[in-house]
């Protein structure tokens, strides 16, 4: 019952995906809108607010390596830190209660991390992602999240509910984004950088195709949305054994429809893992008219 009860909290944040009214807990079971429109909150405590259940390859095994990864392995460990610091460093002046959005979350992992290295206990995590898959095991391994199956293009979120958004290596949907966000809000994007996962893409694509990759055209976009006050380069190399390069291969769609001698001698082989990627902060900063 205690993943049933935390909706209570949350009840002004949620909209109806398929009508736009706001929605309301109801027994502690269901999240109900003025027309009737009805979403379960499920025995593991999510809720899927979608109407079909879209084709993905992003399946149950595809999640748990990526949770093994992760949770497990240190490959992520100061990306985690640095957007730790960041919230921690944007919430620093006030104790009011504040939502962060996981646009894309996955599995949760991403988030779950971040809000474990986070000072600030005011925080809310909330994960949306389009996988039931991902979403059930979030619910399951993390318990003081909201987590929420559903389209980013329609998301199932109220106006300005959101303080922070997160969106780590993930599509964006800035219109969205801006409907959701509260005035000031804070927005980190992750992108990766040239390097990001070079010893796997080298394997895959060899090296000269991914020397030709810039990130300048996504900056550029977010820049056309958000006030950008900050970018911050996160560079770092870990080394993984065998079974971790294993789940690596597993949890990227690098590898989908790969040369298997490829990523075999990948996963024998012994290196280090780049990982790579600028951190865009953005604020939601309100438009001003002349």
């Amino acid at each position: 019952m205690e993943n049933h009860a935390k909706y209570k909290n949350f009840g002004n944040a949620l909209r109806c995906p398929l009508c736009e009214e706001s929605l309301q807990v109801v027994q502690s079971k269901s999240l109900i809108c003025p027309n009737r429109h009805t979403f379960d909150i499920s025995h593991h405590g999510y809720v899927n607010t979608l109407s079909h259940s879209p084709k993905s390859r992003y399946n149950k095994a595809f999640f748990e390596a990526r949770k093994k990864i992760i949770m497990e392995s240190e490959l992520f460990k100061r990306l985690h830190e640095k957007i730790s610091a960041i919230i921690d460093t944007y919430s620093a002046d006030s104790d009011k209660p504040a939502f962060i959005l996981d646009a894309g979350c996955g599995e949760g992992s991403h988030l779950e991390k971040i809000l474990d290295n986070s000072r600030n206990e005011t925080v809310t995590g909330i994960g949306l992602d389009l996988s039931k898959d991902g979403i059930a095991q979030a619910a399951k391994n993390y318990k003081h999240s909201i987590w929420l199956v559903g389209d980013l293009a329609k998301s199932p979120l109220a106006d300005h509910s959101m303080n922070l958004i997160l969106n780590i290596f993930s599509p964006s949907n800035y219109k969205e984004f801006k409907r959701i966000l509260a005035p000031d809000g804070l927005i980190i994007k992750v992108v990766p950088r040239a390097d990001h996962l070079k010893e796997l893409r080298d394997a895959i694509h060899g090296i000269e195709e991914n020397n030709l990759y810039k990130n300048d055209e996504t900056i550029s976009l977010f820049k056309k949305h958000f006030t950008l006050t900050d970018i911050i380069t996160v560079t770092d190399a870990r080394e993984l054994d065998k079974s971790e390069r294993t789940h690596l291969v597993q949890m990227s769609p690098l590898a989908w429809d790969s040369n298997e001698k490829a990523l075999d001698a990948f996963i024998t082989r012994s290196s280090q893992i780049t990982i790579d990627a600028d951190i865009l902060i953005g604020l939601n900063q309100k438009e001003t008219r002349l």
